[in-house]
This record gives structure tokens, C-alpha cells and sequence, in this order.
């Protein structure tokens, strides 16, 4: 009897219990998502009352511009029509002074013409324009049916001139009429796009503290957020809330649904949080993981290693900094999309070459970063070299490119005792590589300077452009001379215009730019001289121009490989006659 009773209460119990559980969980939920939607709703509200306010002030702007020039030409407008003309938008209706509140002159004036009235003794506007004019203040009055269709709003932008005494007397507005709900219309379809009914709604008057509609969805508001701003002397307030509600009843009324399922209920529930903490970690790895290559970012690496070096203090483990050699050449010579491909590659051979537990991270640019626990510099020596002389290439129009890295590291607590110091050395490492040419991987030593690196090249734009002198590379072929390259002092020389040009002209072969009588001489003296084992040649020989002319050059070339084109010529191209008019003294 016992354990039948036992076996009736401990599933009431278990029920009640998950159904208390369930109900409190319940609420949370609805708690933090109707938080969460008037969190997101109020940023909304107060992002798009700014950019209301600013499509308005586009229209205010008209007659503070209109008010400069008054001013300016002593209360007068010439040409007023052309102006205005000017100055119309699709959002504005009209533009418009008033000298001493009547208005005179309107832009456009057919189908305005019942516009022109004295606002200051007007029944309806009189009151606001003359708080207007006693208080120098801009006014704001509508909406109100316009004669062509819709709604508009006027504003009034009071005017003062100088008088012979120094003081300020009434000149009368500039006004202009903004049609409702263009002069906001990008606005209001976001918010509709989002999801969100709205009423824009502001004070009558200065004076006022009762709200009128502007403009709304057509929606009744039960319980909106709102923001509130001041402009053109009236309160405005937007007040928005999502169409379908704070709470989504989809999702609550499923959780409900599956709590009453007593053997489903533990599950449930687990599954919510499991789902909210997964989300939350994600968001979370956002933070610290560089999008371009899936790794840790800065803050994400140093999060991690300054955690291990505090729990672990007298474990030995490496610190690794490396780039790539010269990627501003492989941005400005291949694009901003092959160096990313580049960087990509380099960060999946990253994590094929190292353990799972390594913390790898990019710096920024083309710098990266490694942490290997529990280990020293001699027991990671072999592996950190044969993953810097990995071969590594990108496809580029059809062409493989190969790019190198260069690798500095350092050891904890041996050269660096503090996190900080620890990269430095790593860096001063790197730094050391660079400078003995690159490609390589270096452990730091005593003795290696910790200053702070500098730039090691600039960019080939910067050099094509400035360098002071006429500098082309084309294949060393006896075949194929192909042009590679020119730089801008070499494409004005031959008298082209641009790359394209030069190509053009020259059919983009080397040869071409030689005098026909005497290239056949000129090619062999280049070859002959490189064939005898120099990596120079010295020639000089009439280059000829685009424009049927030619010119006496010097031409020193030099033999080099090159990982994507092989053997290519170098070649500084010097003008003959300037250099000798230049440089008379040692001639």
C-alpha cells in the first residue's frame, strides 16, 4: 500500500514540482523577452527619431539658408524663383517669405497662390507666428491638408536685420512647407519593415503640453516605448512597439506545450537553457574571433594566454609571432581579395600544424600569433621550422603565387617573465628575421633588441609613383620579352599615357621599344654580357617614343628569379641628354 501511495504522490510531486519550475521559468522568459524587445524597441525609437529630426532639419536648413542670405543682401532676394528653384526637394511643397509677416513671394507659385496671407494677423496662424517673432525662435505648424493632395507642415524661420542704430528689427520668414510623410518616408518604411507600428506626434505649439498626430501606422498603441526630442520650437515624440507584440506566443505557448509533458519536462527545460547558454557563447566567441580567418582575434588570444600564464605561473610554454613577407606587395599587386585568401590559407595551415589545445590568434594585417603550452624552446624548435618553410600559394587569373613567412619566438618564464615581455621577445625575434632577409624562424636571445618595429617597406604604388626615375621589369626570355611592369617616370619617357597605353604601343614586348636597325645589336650585347656569367648588362641604344620620336638612353638591367615569372630583367632606364645637361661637370 506503501509503495502504491509512493507511486501516485512521487509523480504528483514530480509534476508539481516541474509544473512550478515550468511556470517560473515561464515567466522569465517573458520577462527577459519583453525586456529584451522594449531594449531593442527604445534603441529604435531613439534611432530613428535622430534620423527623422534630420530629414526634418533638411527643411529647416532651406530657410535658415534663405534667412544667410537676407541678412547678407540686407533683406533683399534677387531672383527669388531661381533660388528657390535651387533649393525644392522632392520632400518640399514650397518655399516662401514673409517680409513683415506677409507672404509675398511663393516657389512654386501655381497652385499655391492662396498662400499668400498675413501670417501675423491671421486667425488660424497669427498666434504661433507672432511667439515666433517675439521670441526669435523657428516654429513648427501642421500638419494640415495641402491643396494638391496629402499633408504638409510649415516651417517658420524668423528674420532680423540691423537697423542704423546697431539694433535688431523684425524682417519678417522664410518659410518653407515639407510634405508628410515624405520629408521622413525612409524612416517610417524602416520601422514598418522591422516590424513596428508608430505614431509620430508632437506639441501644437511652443506653449503646449497636449500631443497631436504627425503620422502613425494606423495602429492602436496599447503599451509603446517612446523617445522624445525638441525641435523648431515643439516637443516630438515617436512611440513604437512591434506589431505582433512584446512576447512571441509561437515560442511561448510551445514551451508551454512541451512542460506539459510530465516525462518531457527536465528535457524541455534543459534544452532552453542549453539554447540560450549556446547562444551566448556564441556571441561571446564573436567577440573574440577574427571573421576573416576563424581564429582569435587580439583580445581573444590575450584573454586566453594572460588566463594560462595566471594558473599556471611556473609552467614553461612558448610564445610565436610570424607574418607574411612583403603582403603589402601581394595587396598591391594581386588585390585586396587574393591577401585575404593569403591570410585564410595561412590561418587553416595554422590549425592542420598545431595541437587543438595551442591558442592561435591574428594581431591584425597579416600578423599572427601562437601560444604552446607546457613546452620550451627547444622541443617546439623543429616543428616551428618546418611550419615556416611550408609552401605556401594562392591561385591568382589561372597563376599559382607563392608568398613566405617569417617567425620569431620566445619562451616563459626564461626571456620574458610577464606576458607583455614574453610577445615582445617574440617580436624582437620576428624583427631579427626581417632583417637578415626574411623566410626564416628565429628563437630570441639575448642581445636582440627590443625596440619597437618599424615599417620594412612601402607600398609598390608609393615607389611606381615617386620613384625619381624610369624603372621597367619584363621577362628574361629571348622568345618572349613580355613588359611585367613600368612605373610612371618609364610610361611618361616612351610619351604613353598609361600602363594600358604602353602595352598597347609596344605589343607588349621589350624588344619593341629598341630602333629597328639596331635591336638585333642590342639584344645580343644583353645576352652576350649575361651569358659570360654577369646578373648586369650595360646598354645604350634610341628608345623609341609613342610618338614617332626617339630617344637616347642608357640601360642598366639586372637578371633576377622570380617565384611567379622566373627570370626577369630589372631595368633603370636613364635619358642620355638630360643626364648629361644635368650632370655636365662629370662629363
Amino acid at each position: 500500500m506503501r509503495v502504491q501511495k509512493k507511486r501516485i504522490i512521487l509523480p504528483i510531486i514530480v509534476f508539481l514540482l516541474g509544473m512550478t519550475a515550468l511556470g517560473g521559468s515561464l515567466y522569465n522568459i517573458r520577462s527577459i523577452q519583453r525586456k529584451q524587445s522594449k531594449e531593442m524597441a527604445n534603441l529604435n525609437a531613439m534611432t530613428y527619431s535622430e534620423r527623422m529630426k534630420t530629414d526634418i532639419m533638411q527643411g529647416v536648413g532651406v530657410t535658415d539658408t534663405l534667412k544667410q542670405i537676407l541678412i547678407s543682401e540686407n533683406g533683399t532676394i534677387e531672383k527669388f524663383p531661381e533660388v528657390a528653384e535651387d533649393m525644392m526637394t522632392d520632400s518640399i511643397q514650397s518655399i516662401q517669405i514673409a517680409p513683415d509677416g506677409i507672404v509675398t513671394e511663393i516657389y512654386p507659385e501655381e497652385g499655391n497662390e492662396a498662400g499668400k496671407i498675413d501670417l501675423i494677423n491671421d486667425a488660424d496662424r497669427g498666434e504661433i507666428s507672432r511667439y515666433a517673432r517675439d521670441h526669435h525662435v523657428d516654429i513648427m505648424q501642421g500638419p494640415f491638408p495641402l491643396k494638391q493632395g496629402g499633408y504638409g507642415m510649415a516651417v517658420r524661420n524668423p528674420v532680423y536685420l540691423k537697423n542704423e542704430d546697431g539694433e535688431e528689427e523684425f524682417w519678417g520668414f522664410t518659410i518653407v512647407i515639407i510634405r508628410v510623410p515624405e520629408i521622413f518616408s525612409d524612416s517610417v518604411k524602416a520601422l514598418s519593415d522591422f516590424g513596428y507600428d508608430y505614431t509620430l506626434s508632437k506639441t501644437a505649439t511652443p506653449w503646449d503640453t497636449n500631443y497631436e498626430e504627425v503620422y502613425s501606422s494606423g495602429a492602436i498603441l496599447t503599451d509603446p516605448v517612446s523617445y522624445e526630442f525638441e525641435m523648431a520650437g515643439s516637443q516630438w515624440k515617436l512611440e513604437v512597439m512591434p506589431r505582433e507584440g512584446w512576447i512571441s506566443g509561437e515560442s511561448f505557448y510551445g514551451i508551454l506545450a512541451g512542460g506539459l509533458i510530465i516525462v518531457l519536462l527536465l528535457t524541455g527545460l534543459v534544452c532552453v537553457l542549453l539554447i540560450l547558454d549556446d547562444h551566448r557563447n556564441k556571441f561571446k566567441k564573436l567577440a573574440v574571433t577574427d571573421v576573416l580567418t576563424r581564429i582569435n582575434n587580439r583580445n581573444g588570444f590575450d584573454g586566453q594566454v594572460i588566463q594560462y600564464l595566471k594558473q599556471h605561473p611556473k609552467n614553461s610554454c612558448v610564445a610565436v609571432q610570424f607574418d607574411i613577407d612583403d603582403f603589402k606587395f601581394i595587396n598591391d599587386m594581386y588585390g585586396h581579395a587574393s591577401g585575404d585568401r593569403a591570410l585564410q590559407l595561412l590561418a587553416e595551415s595554422m590549425r592542420k600544424s598545431f595541437p587543438e589545445h595551442a591558442v592561435l590568434g591574428r594581431k591584425g594585417g597579416d600578423e599572427f600569433c601562437i601560444f604552446l603550452e607546457n613546452c620550451t624552446c627547444e622541443e617546439v624548435k623543429e616543428k616551428l621550422e618546418q611550419f615556416t618553410k611550408q609552401e605556401r600559394s594562392f591561385w591568382y587569373d589561372g597563376e599559382e603565387v607563392t608568398y613566405t613567412i617569417s617567425l620569431g619566438y620566445a619562451e616563459y618564464p626564461l626571456h620574458g617573465k610577464s606576458y607583455p615581455r614574453l610577445m615582445r621577445c617574440a617580436d624582437a625575434a620576428l624583427y631579427e628575421v626581417k632583417l637578415g632577409g626574411k623566410n626564416g624562424c628565429l628563437q630570441y636571445r639575448d642581445g636582440i633588441g627590443l625596440e619597437i618595429r618599424k615599417q620594412l617597406g612601402f607600398a609598390l604604388k608609393d615607389i611606381s609613383e615617386n620613384l625619381p626615375g624610369a624603372f621597367i621589369i619584363y621577362k628574361a626570355d629571348k622568345e618572349n620579352d613580355e613588359i611585367l611592369f613600368a612605373n610612371r617616370e618609364m610610361i611618361r619617357l616612351t610619351g604613353c599615357k598609361s600602363m594600358a597605353e604602353l602595352q598597347e604601343y609596344t605589343k607588349g614586348s621589350f624588344r619593341n621599344l629598341i630602333g629597328e636597325e639596331e635591336r638585333a645589336q642590342v639584344e645580343e650585347s644583353i645576352w652576350q654580357q649575361i651569358e659570360e656569367g654577369h646578373s648586369n648588362d650595360y646598354v645604350h641604344f634610341q628608345l623609341q617614343k609613342a610618338d614617332g620620336t626617339s630617344l637616347k638612353v642608357l640601360d642598366h638591367g639586372r637578371i633576377v628569379e622570380n617565384g611567379r615569372y622566373g627570370k626577369v630583367f630589372y631595368v633603370l632606364i636613364v635619358d642620355w641628354n638630360s643626364t648629361k645637361r644635368h650632370y655636365k661637370d662629370a662629363f
